[in-house]
């Protein structure tokens, strides 16, 4: 089996020389670039597809880094993102930073190190030590569902859907309308929907009230124990709607209310953002938010093929999205 040793001794370089050629890391003359590539290829010391990819300084392989493995609107995105990239043939690298933020940053480097063509982020928060790894690290690069200052984003208008949710419930006659939302760590599904919300009650002359509001952390348990909070602490005022910024919380919150012995939606109404699958066949059926996660995965896919082929401005995209009423509400 031929060595890297092997390598360096019939290219006559050192090691480190073929070291450097095979990770394209460090300068290297053309000339002796190209000697070590075709002694690669001639000996068959990696796959063809890899020794290709050290002539075209390309590896055919786009990295996606998405916030959690199981959930619907990752997989829709990545649905999107394979079914755009495979027809170019390129391959998907995917990282799950399990909600974890410093994760975010960690696994950007290590793409980079993977020698990927380009990555494709679904941001979960922004800060600088996330902004500059990804300048830092020089490729193509797509951020989807948070605004990142001097990355081409794709954003979900989430302000707007959390007003349109919070009015539509008002015109169904709520005016106790009770939230439960996520850490505002979270640009857009923290903060954004929960601005939507307050200032939509706001302007419609509602007053807010602190004990109807809830924070959970996307999973269907967090949204079981938000809504028995907030039974517990509105005493003698109960709320008669509840916005969830998720399905799955808004599922935990149904099943809670369902235990309690309250009927959704004669005594309680319940709408979420997500248009999940599950959100069809729970009972009653969900009333909720459509993003279209699937064109998103494929919007971002196509302007980063746009970007390996040419430099592009910076782009702001933001989704649209549809109210899916059903009979939650």
């Amino acid at each position: 089996m031929t060595t890297i040793n092997d390598i360096a001794k019939m290219a006559n370089v050192s090691r480190t020389t073929v070291s450097r050629v095979l990770n394209n890391n460090g300068y290297v003359s053309e000339e002796v670039r190209k000697r070590i590539i075709q002694i690669v290829e001639e000996t068959g010391y990696i796959p063809s597809l890899s020794a290709k990819s050290l002539r075209t300084k390309k590896s055919g392989v786009i990295g996606v880094i998405i916030p959690r493995i199981d959930t619907e609107t990752a997989s829709r995105v990545v649905s999107g993102i394979n079914e755009v990239v495979s027809k170019e043939n390129f391959q998907i690298l995917l990282t799950d930073t399990e909600l974890d933020k410093e994760k975010e940053v960690e696994y950007i480097r290590l793409l980079q190190s993977r020698h990927v063509d380009g990555i494709i982020l679904l941001a979960t928060n922004v800060n600088d030590s996330l902004v500059a790894t990804i300048k830092d690290v020089e490729l193509p690069f797509i951020s989807l569902g948070q605004d990142l200052p001097g990355i081409t984003s794709i954003l979900y208008d989430d302000y707007h859907a959390a007003v349109d949710v919070t009015n539509m419930l008002i015109s169904n006659g709520h005016e106790r309308i009770a939230f439960i939302g996520v850490s505002e760590d979270d640009p857009s599904v923290g903060f954004q929907r929960k601005k939507g919300y307050m200032d939509t009650l706001k302007k419609r002359g509602y007053n807010l009230n602190n004990s109807w509001m809830e924070t959970g952390d996307f999973s269907i348990e967090s949204g079981y124990e938000s809504m028995k909070k907030i039974i517990k602490y509105s005493k003698d005022q109960l709320p008669t709607a509840i916005f969830a910024v998720t399905d799955r919380m808004a599922i935990g919150a149904m099943e809670y209310l369902r235990e309690q012995g309250h009927r959704i939606p004669d005594d309680i109404a319940v709408a979420a953002i997500g248009a999940s699958t599950m959100s069809q066949y729970v009972t009653p059926s969900l009333t909720t938010v459509d993003y279209f996660n699937k064109e998103a995965g494929q919007k971002a896919a196509e302007l980063l093929l746009q970007q390996l082929k040419q430099n592009k401005e910076i782009e702001k995209f933001v989704q649209t999205y549809r109210l899916i009423k059903r009979d939650s509400v």
